[in-house]
């Protein structure tokens, strides 16, 4: 899959435009979803050293010849789509081009500090009196009210701040047992998603009212919001969840399991699923057992029952199993590594890895978006930018400024 798919009518967000002030992973997961739905995303970046993720690497995008670029992999992975200019916002002038940009725009993205774009004289207040149908995203740490507003908010500290830590990891009991992070930054992928979904329903909005408004993201509230079931059943019950492993609170058996060379997972769901299971095992008797017959059963001696399984699924090896529970409907399946994942058929054959065309790479290999949409699919116009690549492109398109007038702001250090 690569380039564009075509499309009997233009991508939903098609005719928006963003000015996205936002950096690292919350703010920009969130444009790269509004550009993939055909928003026209100008991401604006620091001279000479641009988004933050720009620098954070090994591995980087390798050329036709197998050397390094200047292009990490963190950076390509949420900037598809977009075109990126250089704007000094420490210099008066700088601000004023964002101003007159931000007049042009239907969104702006930012996730500085509490009030840090007060200071330029971008903030919600100020933009809105000039643009009332501005749509402005602020992603924060803590959100723009309550005692912590002003901290300061990374991922990790939300993960840990938020609850997700102590629900994630090997229980107390057993070996290894200790809080844990989630392997990617959960929490800002999650804030991102909940962006994408404010945007489009304050676009919607304005469609009624022809005004926009200030959207307030806090990655502590999406973090505690994500927590869902276990948040339920803590307030349901006033019992404080703990670390399960792999294991599921509500659903047994539901978590991974030994085998003859390796590990599966089995996400039994139902007593019928339980029932072909335990068929399957060649222990029919499990489930005419008073203490395994049905979910609650199960989770109220798992102690027992989980011992039972690992007994039979090392009989197994791995691929023995989800053939033989596949067949029986049972879901199961493997704990893939990464490059498994990438060679499985079925992600091959959903076209879930794309390339696109990349100005020092020769070609940026990337995941696809995993909107599917049947009449109005998403896009894939543009490799993520190199920095400033389209600078001169969109002061002329955005702001109608002719070649000299941009050669002066270069010669200032403006842009």
């Amino acid at each position: 899959m690569s380039a564009a798919t075509p499309a009997s009518r233009p991508a939903p967000l098609t005719g928006i435009r963003v000015l996205d002030l936002s950096r690292v992973l919350a703010g920009p997961w969130a444009s790269q979803l509004l550009a993939d739905l055909g928003a026209d995303v100008v991401k604006v970046e620091r001279p000479g050293v641009g988004d933050d993720t720009r620098s954070w690497g090994p591995p980087y995008l390798r050329d036709s010849a197998g050397n390094d670029t200047a292009e990490t992999a963190y950076f390509i992975s949420a900037n598809r789509n977009k075109r990126s200019v250089t704007i000094d916002l420490a210099l008066p002038e700088g601000q004023v081009l964002v101003k007159r940009m931000a007049m042009e725009a239907d969104v702006l993205l930012e996730n500085f500090k509490f009030e840090g774009l007060k200071q330029y004289g971008l903030d919600y207040a100020a933009l809105a009196a000039s643009n009332p149908r501005l749509v402005y995203c602020s992603i924060t740490g803590f959100g723009q009210t309550g005692p912590y507003a002003a901290r300061a908010g990374y991922d990790f500290l939300i993960q840990g701040l938020g609850g997700l830590m102590s629900v994630t990891g090997r229980a107390d009991t057993e070996e290894g047992a200790g809080p844990q992070k989630v392997g990617v930054a959960l929490t800002d992928i999650m804030t991102g998603l909940y962006a994408t979904i404010a945007v489009q329903a304050a676009l919607t909005e304005r469609e009624r009212s022809g005004l926009g408004q200030q959207i307030d993201l806090a990655l502590l509230d999406v973090q505690i919001a994500s927590l869902a079931n276990q948040a339920s059943n803590y307030l349901a019950s006033g019992i404080v969840p703990r670390r399960m492993g792999n294991a599921h609170p509500s659903i047994v058996p539901y978590q991974d399991f030994p085998t003859a060379d390796g590990d599966m997972i089995l996400a039994i769901g139902n007593d019928s699923q339980f029932a072909k299971f335990c068929v399957a095992a060649s222990h029919p008797e499990w489930a005419q057992d008073n203490r395994f017959a049905t979910n609650p059963q199960r989770v109220a001696n798992r102690l027992i029952l989980i011992p039972l399984l690992r007994q039979a699924t090392v009989m197994r090896t791995t691929q023995e199993w989800n053939a033989l529970l596949e067949s029986a409907g049972v879901p199961c399946g493997p704990i893939n590594q990464l490059d498994d994942v990438f060679a499985d058929p079925h992600v091959q054959a959903r076209g879930v890895r794309i390339e696109l065309p990349h100005p020092t790479a020769g070609s940026a290999p990337m995941v696809a978006n995993p909107i599917r949409l049947s009449a109005s699919p998403v896009e894939y116009r543009n490799a993520p930018p190199t920095l400033g690549q389209h600078t001169d492109e969109v002061l002329a398109e955005w702001l109608a400024m002719d070649a000299d007038t941009i050669a002066g702001l270069r010669r200032q250090a403006i842009i």
